[in-house]
């Protein structure tokens, strides 16, 4: 059985008009890993450091932001279960 991020987030997707509004009122740090994540995904935060050229630091307060926001989810890497990986649910 394989899942994907978009079955692992069902019903809670949101639409384009609820995530533009949400994502208007977050910092630039969240709006840039946002954008990341639109072309890319999903990916861990290490990733997103590198792919946004923003610090480890940065990167966590912005997936931080996000997560509070209801705009990114994450769930356990399948090939590594250490690490967490994030996906937007648009």
């Amino acid at each position: 059985m394989s899942t994907t991020a978009a079955d692992s987030v069902g019903d809670d997707r949101l639409t384009t008009t609820e995530y533009r509004e949400r994502l208007r009122e977050l910092p630039p740090s969240a709006k840039l890993v946002a954008k990341v994540l639109e072309s890319d995904s999903p990916l861990s935060q290490g990733q997103l450091a590198e792919e946004s050229l923003l610090p480890d630091r940065t990167v966590r307060y912005a997936l931080n932001r996000l997560e509070e926001s209801d705009i990114v989810d994450s769930r356990y890497s399948f090939k590594d279960a250490r690490k967490q990986v994030y996906f937007l649910r648009t």
